[in-house]
């Protein structure tokens, strides 16, 4: 058995099991220890294909080095290369590295926005009679801030950010229910087990991700994307978030539009109201 201190040490794991890898593990064995920076911001879906392997054989390769899956072995190997960096590489400019991650993070979404996809989705959203946008954990406050913006031009709306309640509102929906679902990686199980049902009853899915390819885009109707992508150790960064509000900006302005004059209307009346609870 392997101690417990080359347990978190991915590289070590490797070699000690390297004499054991069948050809389509030295496969992955070569593509993962040659592109090991890119590997922290792939989905697995995406991993899959750059190897050119099944996905089960993947997870069939981690758990073989004992982890528990693919974001097990990420969250491992982000922390043995963050262990490679000096203090003065971490945080010697980390104020003008927080304000480029940001402001790239917006440009990279910028370049990203497909401009049919966009309109489509603003017109789904705007026409459907019920819709519920799934988020959870960091993702989960932008489905919050969707929630606040799309109530306040009067759009019957709903946020479900626990897992349980996501599941029984999934298990209620029918052909005319939109579901928003907000996942960074596109493979938090919860939100995609969700999904399934959601989809089971006719639910029109569009999913709002960092990543093209992955269990959540292959269930999804619509896919719009940002440009932030998270090593396991940056998880729920506001640099990330800064990407989700951005793309959500856009869908939130772009329905306002879709219904102008009622929007204006809902917002006039809800300032009106909301003013009574200042002094």
């Amino acid at each position: 058995m392997d101690s417990e201190s080359n347990r978190y040490k991915p590289s070590i794991m490797m070699e000690q099991h390297k004499h054991s890898f069948t050809k389509s593990e030295t496969k992955i064995y070569h593509y993962i220890t040659s592109h090991i920076d890119q590997v922290l911001y792939y989905s697995l879906t995406e991993l899959s294909e750059s190897c050119d392997v099944a996905e089960a054989t993947l997870l069939r390769f981690f758990r073989k080095l004992h982890f528990k899956g693919f974001q097990d072995f990420k969250f491992a190997l982000a922390q043995e290369e963050s262990a490679k960096r000096t203090p003065n590489e971490e945080n010697s400019t980390y104020i003008e590295k927080v304000r480029d991650y940001m402001v790239q993070a917006i440009h990279d979404s910028y370049d990203l926005i497909d401009a049919l996809a966009l309109e489509v989705a603003v017109k789904t959203i705007a026409q459907a009679p019920d819709v519920v946008i799934f988020g959870i954990g960091s993702s989960g406050i932008a489905a919050n801030d969707m929630e606040n913006r799309l109530l306040r031009i009067g759009k019957h709306i709903q946020a479900v950010t626990d897992p349980h309640t996501q599941v029984m509102r999934a298990s209620s929906m029918t052909k005319e229910t939109v579901v928003i679902a907000i996942s960074v990686t596109g493979s938090t199980k919860d939100i995609v087990d969700t999904i399934q049902i959601a989809k089971a009853q006719g639910a029109t899915i569009i999913a709002i991700t960092n990543y093209l390819k992955s269990p959540l885009t292959k269930l999804a109707n619509q896919v719009l994307l940002t440009s932030a992508k998270e090593s396991p150790l940056d998880s729920g960064s506001l640099i990330t978030k800064v990407a989700q509000l951005y793309l959500i900006d856009l869908i939130c302005t772009g329905v306002t539009l879709e219904n102008y004059e009622q929007s204006e209307a809902m917002k006039h009346q809800i300032s009106e109201n909301t003013a009574k609870k200042l002094y």
